[in-house]
């Protein structure tokens, strides 16, 4: 005999071979109820209940719980361990998605590689590529493949979860999970909605397990709208969704927690992409900063601090400034939203006196970092003014503050962080809003306190006659 799920219609008997809300057939909505199709072997069929075994959970107190001391395991690669919040968590699901050509299948590698140089068993499943494929690749990117770590290319899900058992893993890697399915759920193919879902399911129950907790880590593929492709419950489903930012052609990876259960939701750790695969960025503070020696300032870069997660992080703005000949003079920036530019130049030319109607301005930073706040603001404006007059700002000065249409320096949150960021980093001065900084203990740094533009560009700049 031969079996397969189907959905009959409980108002007038219509099968179909999918779930639906509505009967196509008599109109009724919420009819469908899943049954067994039995095919006999001189081709009869009929339906039947489906029977399901019930798993009863034990009922457990809160406060009796036990929480076990290494419930988390440590990968050793810096920034994947920060924004996990010190690790993975020992049975957690966590998914992570990128751009084609992103760098997730590589990150999960180098996870799988230093969680089995500990001595855990680790399953990386592929329904998109050969174990040849996988082998090449770890070749790369590996100095060693660890003998712990076990490759199954099949797109079945119930051969994965055969394996999970048979090795015992402690860790699974699914890459990608809207290229398996089970067989249950025949005939929807692998990527189906309620195959994803069954699967991703299934892997949560895995990871759940009371008597042996296992650590999912699953790869999903991103749909033209930058986003996981199928049904956002999914990331309802996960503790952790990872989502791997960068241009292809960039070397610059931003790794952000837009959902972590345990850990902070927006922590962002950074990585640069090499020959050898992802390589963590330990302190973007010197990343995203131009080395200069003392006195080899050059005109168009400010300093400024931006947070990123939950941590301070140094940049460097840089502009150019040039001569317009067209009607309509060019403003380009890669790293900021073109609005906020335009605005920017307004404030500028109104308050601050800096005639740019026949100026082509272009704005970027070092290391390609996306200017997502405010508080960047005044130090996009100063190195435009350094740009337009000829003036190199001091490496070591640093500005912080937004600015507001009025012209007036406004106040940003978590300053106390940036300054100490900058103190930690040997830099002299550092320019913000008006009672914008509280009295912080430093070893270096002077806070200057100013309440517009006109004014800090009276400390700054050197006097020209109009």
């Amino acid at each position: 005999m031969k079996t397969k799920i189907v959905y009959v219609c409980s108002s007038c008997g219509y099968v179909s071979p999918k779930w639906a809300g509505r009967c196509t057939r008599c109109g009724e909505w919420n009819t469908f109820e899943e049954q067994e199709e039995v095919k006999g072997q001189k081709g009869q069929a009929y339906t039947r209940a489906v029977t399901k075994t019930s798993t009863k959970q034990s009922v457990s107190r809160l406060s009796e719980v036990e929480i076990k001391g290494d419930e988390r395991l440590f990968t050793g690669i810096a920034e994947f361990d920060r924004v996990m919040g010190g690790g993975i968590v020992r049975d957690s699901v966590t998914i992570i998605t990128s751009p084609p050509g992103g760098g997730k299948s590589t990150l999960s590698l180098m996870v799988a590689s230093q969680l089995a140089k500990s001595g855990k068993r680790v399953l990386y499943a592929s329904g998109e590529e050969s174990d040849s494929q996988i082998k090449s690749r770890a070749d790369r990117i590996l100095e060693k493949v660890e003998d712990n770590i076990w490759i199954l290319a099949d797109t079945s899900m119930d051969r994965v979860l055969e394996a999970i058992a048979e090795i015992d893993a402690d860790l699974i890697i699914l890459d990608s999970i809207q290229t398996f399915a089970l067989a249950e759920f025949y005939p929807s193919r692998a990527g189906n909605p309620t195959q994803t879902m069954e699967c991703a399911s299934a892997l949560v129950q895995s990871a759940k397990n009371k008597v042996r907790p296992r650590a999912v880590f699953m790869i999903g593929q991103m749909n033209k709208n930058d986003e996981i492709a199928g049904l956002r419950a999914l990331e309802h489903l996960v503790d952790t969704v990872l989502v791997l930012e960068g241009d292809g052609a960039e070397e610059l990876r931003s790794l952000i927690a837009t959902k972590n259960r345990f850990g902070s939701t927006g922590e962002m750790g950074f990585f640069a992409m090499t020959e050898k695969g992802l390589a963590s960025i330990d302190n973007p503070s010197e990343y995203f900063v131009t080395k200069r020696e003392k006195g080899d300032g050059v005109s168009g870069s400010a300093i400024t601090v931006l947070r990123e997660g939950s941590r301070p992080v140094i940049a460097e703005i840089e502009s150019l400034v040039s001569n317009s000949f067209m009607a309509y003079p060019l403003r380009i920036s890669e790293n900021m939203k073109k609005d906020t530019l335009n605005t920017l130049l307004s404030v500028l030319e109104q308050r601050g006196g800096i005639k740019l109607y026949d100026k082509n301005v272009v704005v970027k930073t070092t290391g390609g970092l996306y200017l997502k706040e405010q508080a960047a603001n005044l130090a996009v404006l100063m190195s435009i003014v350094s740009g337009v007059r000829d003036f190199p700002l001091p490496s070591d000065w640093a500005f912080i503050a937004d600015v507001g249409l009025t012209g007036e320096l406004k106040k940003i949150p978590a300053m106390e962080g940036r300054i100490r960021e900058l103190d930690r980093m040997g830099f002299k001065k550092v320019f913000v809003a008006f009672e914008g900084a509280r009295k912080v203990k430093l070893d270096n740094l002077e806070v200057i306190e100013c309440k517009n533009l006109i004014q800090l560009m009276g400390k700054i700049f050197p006097s020209r006659k109009k």
